[in-house]
């Protein structure tokens, strides 16, 4: 497939010390037809984003049953704001893409890449320039009331926070909330299921930046490697399924992945 050369090269210095894993991953790559990346919080670190868990992970900091479980939304809906206020907005609203994210289009752009199946919450995909994109988790720049359904974004949902503890929708009084999904909800439907047929007919899995231990989404690449597909794992720390992937890197992705995708190209 042809590319149509949307997506811009960004400057980088490569990194000998992942050069040789960033050639075997390209060889991977090139040998592929269909690739379906699964992206989870460590591909966005290098942005700025916390992790969740582990040290410093932003659950050592909030407790996830107070700040992200729907049952307490429920109960006291100022939780989540207070959370949003003193610590998720800015984040989001700072963070840029890294070279992984820019790769990931990259890859798409060309038509080697068919799917982005991310676990994450910060619309940095997009940003990059992705267009076929599965939240499994939602999106976090994205609102709605639960009363009449009307949507607000991260700017309009910043203003309101300013003057109102939790946020209300000025249409119906309704309570606003973030178009993610929090503990003690289902994944949407729709989309687990477009993930599942992506995984079942990809070729290649790279995962980045994922731990492999929420569920269900961390048993797609699992279900991809049970369907044939050779699945390659870039993450900083041991996931459950590494005896499995046919490529285990233990290096941050953003380096790594430019070389992989626009280096061996010159």
């Amino acid at each position: 497939m042809q590319q149509n050369n949307k997506i811009q090269r960004p400057q980088f210095t490569p990194d000998k010390n992942v050069s040789g894993e960033a050639k075997k991953l390209r060889r991977m790559i090139d040998e592929a037809q269909r690739i379906v990346a699964f992206t989870g919080a460590g591909i966005s670190a290098e942005s700025g984003i916390p992790t969740y868990r582990g040290a410093g992970g932003m659950w050592s900091k909030y407790d996830p049953e107070k700040f992200a479980s729907i049952d307490y939304f429920r109960k006291d809906p100022t939780y989540y704001w207070r959370f949003f206020k003193e610590c998720r907005h800015d984040l989001i609203a700072k963070a840029e893409p890294t070279l992984s994210h820019y790769a990931l289009a990259e890859l798409e752009n060309r038509g080697k890449l068919n799917t982005i199946v991310t676990q994450n919450i910060d619309g940095l995909h997009y940003l990059a320039g992705s267009e076929r994109v599965l939240e499994l988790h939602g999106n976090t720049n994205r609102f709605y009331c639960l009363g009449c359904s009307k949507q607000f974004n991260l700017n309009q949902a910043w203003e309101m926070v300013q003057t109102q503890m939790p946020v209300i929708c000025d249409d119906c009084g309704g309570i606003i909330r973030a178009d993610v999904v929090m503990f003690g909800e289902m994944l949407p439907e729709r989309t687990i299921t477009e993930a599942e047929q992506e995984t079942n007919s990809c070729d290649l899995m790279i995962v980045i930046g994922s731990s492999l231990v929420v569920y269900p989404a961390a048993s797609l690449p699992y279900q991809a490697k049970s369907a044939g597909a050779k699945l390659a794992i870039i993450n900083l720390d041991p996931t459950p399924l590494d005896s499995l992937a046919d490529l285990v890197i233990r290096h941050p992705a953003a380096n790594l992945m430019a070389q992989a995708v626009w280096l061996e190209q010159e």
